[in-house]
């Protein structure tokens, strides 16, 4: 037998093994508070793991046909297997800033449904039964103009849950168990009602105080499309966030996958950053992290394949750069800069200069006509405030313009925040800290040192491979990379760190995702090349190194009470 398909054989009973490191976890969990069903589940997910890592194994290393299977057409499999995981094990709302998102995606599917978006305030309206997601255990509603909002109270027994915010054992009981009862939970609202002075009739509509996030409403559109499925059908508010995240993720495996297959080389680079507990975790979730990732990866891949493999630029690559620009462009204005990597593209294969210069006003155009639309006011505020204050808060922040005068400023902020935080960055794109960035749900460090040590192993050269991109162009793809890198930083330091941090605060670890791909690619070299060629194996070592995280994040959250 090969050696790779012992490494397929092994990995089942190494998940056997790990998988029962935990279960007396799981098992203290059930019996303190008497959910028996904690254990049942657990063992459905082991059955879903063993099951999910034979059928990934057999992808990676048997043939069909007496060829092996494309890195391209195991990925979907792969991805949306480990998506659903995380989703079961990470449930809606769980993730970073994912109410926003959620909020943001149910304000564009009444959109779309013909349906009232907004209130007269502007808050968001949301059909009545769903305002149970924000406020799980009823507690907190009145009437108010004709709508549902949320009751300022000094009692802390008033204050609404909101689910998912903070991942405990409660939340798998609402989602998995029996405290879900759509009809009592309306009873309770209905008496609560009652009790402040209403009536007890309830409203069609409630209105949510959670904010919408200002950007284009395109980063919204599979989400939106889950909720206005689950509206049509008349769902109850599970379906319809499960739906809304279940098209986010297949959103983000689809544009992947044509990311994989566009990319002349480093595949197996692309498929590795997309097995991340980060990624994934984000991929299953309501985030526009996830347009941004999908968008910027199919970007990536499409320059690449124009500078190295495709003999001439067609008007519907142009178009595809463009489009890619302006959908992911505004929710983050900094990955414009990636647009420098369409300089790696020869002008030849454009037909000459002219063509050349229309094609990146195009590109470049597209772009800033969406940041302008979107973004025009906040730009203008960030190059016109003088004194400026932190978001949220009373303390006086940096603004451009100080830190313009001032470079020495800006040149010591960046240099302790290099020495201070690069840690905090690496493991935190990695996916040390999951949900919303919560301590207790994190990913182990040495695990955290096994994907990294994977990352690099598959960006290294290999027995025959060829180095594509070296010498200048080398030089500019990691130019492009770290300047982006340095744009996401300034922005934090202007829009949230006060004057007294002596780090940039904000940053998160995930921000470096969407260029992290190209930047890997860059490693290989002719001073270190590997003796074998062992992507898959390493690519399906990470598969089940995240079925080990998911069984890990089950267990503590089964402890968490």
């Amino acid at each position: 037998m090969k050696g790779r398909s012992r490494l397929w054989i092994i990995g089942i009973p190494v998940l056997i093994i790990l998988w029962l490191l935990h279960m007396p976890a799981v098992q203290s969990g059930a019996l303190a508070t008497g959910d028996s069903w904690l254990f049942g589940l657990y063992v459905k997910l082991l059955a879903a793991g063993l099951a999910g890592a034979a059928a990934v194994g057999f992808l990676f290393f048997e043939k069909c046909r007496g060829h092996e299977w494309k890195l391209s057409q195991i990925y979907p499999a792969a991805g949306l297997f480990l998506g659903l995981l995380y989703m079961t094990v990470l449930p809606p709302l769980s993730a970073p800033d994912e109410i926003s998102h959620y909020i943001s995606a149910y304000q564009l599917s009444s959109h779309m449904l013909g349906q009232p978006s907004n209130s007269e305030d502007g808050h968001v309206l949301v059909r009545v039964q769903d305002w149970m997601i924000e406020d799980v255990y009823g507690v907190a509603p009145v009437q108010e103009k004709d709508y549902l909002t949320r009751q300022e109270s000094s009692d802390e027994s008033r204050w609404p849950t909101l689910l998912g915010q903070v991942l405990t054992e409660d939340t798998y009981k609402v989602i998995y168990g029996s405290d879900l009862d759509v009809d009592a939970w309306m009873d309770r609202l209905a008496e609560s009602l009652s009790q402040q002075g209403g009536d007890g009739t309830l409203s069609e509509y409630a209105v949510s105080p959670y904010p919408p996030v200002v950007t284009t409403p395109l980063v919204y559109v599979p989400q939106a499309v889950g909720i206005a499925l689950a509206r049509l059908l008349n769902r109850d508010s599970l379906w319809l966030l499960y739906l809304g995240r279940l098209m986010n993720l297949l959103f983000f495996v689809a544009i992947t996958w044509l990311a994989m297959k566009r990319l002349p080389f480093g595949k197996e680079v692309l498929f590795g950053v997309a097995l991340l507990p980060m990624t994934l975790h984000l991929s299953a979730s309501f985030s526009y992290d996830v347009m941004i990732l999908a968008c910027m990866f199919l970007f990536t891949a499409v320059c690449l394949d124009l500078a190295y493999e495709k003999e001439k630029v067609e008007v519907r690559d142009i178009l595809l750069l463009a489009v890619l620009m302006g959908v992911a462009g505004p929710c983050k204005m900094v990955y414009g800069v990636l647009m420098g990597l369409c300089l790696l593209i020869p002008v030849k294969k454009f037909g000459g200069w002219g063509k050349w210069l229309l094609s990146a006003m195009a590109v470049a155009g597209v772009w800033v006509i969406a940041m302008v639309l979107v973004n025009g006011r906040v730009v203008a505020d960030y190059a016109a405030v003088t004194d400026a204050l932190v978001s949220g808060t009373e303390e006086a922040g940096f603004s451009l313009r100080l830190l313009l005068h001032r470079p020495g400023l800006l040149m010591q902020i960046f240099s302790n925040t290099i020495v201070h935080q690069m840690d905090e960055y690496h493991l935190t794109m990695i996916g040390s800290n999951l949900g919303n960035l919560d301590p207790v749900l994190y990913v182990p460090y040495q695990a955290v040192l096994l994907y990294t040590a994977g990352l690099l192993l598959l960006a290294f050269r290999k027995p025959g491979e060829s180095l594509r991109i070296v010498g200048g162009r080398r030089v500019w793809v990691i130019v492009v990379c770290v300047v982006c890198g340095a744009a996401l930083m300034l922005s934090m330091l202007i829009s949230c760190t006060p004057q007294t941090s002596t780090v940039i605060e904000g940053v998160q670890g995930r921000y470096f995702l969407p260029f992290l791909p190209v930047l890997l690619m860059t490693c290989k070299n002719d001073w270190l090349v590997l003796t074998k060629n062992r992507n898959r194996s390493i690519l399906y070592v990470m598969c089940c190194m995240n079925l080990y995280v998911v069984f890990r994040l089950f267990s503590v959250v089964c402890t968490r009470l």
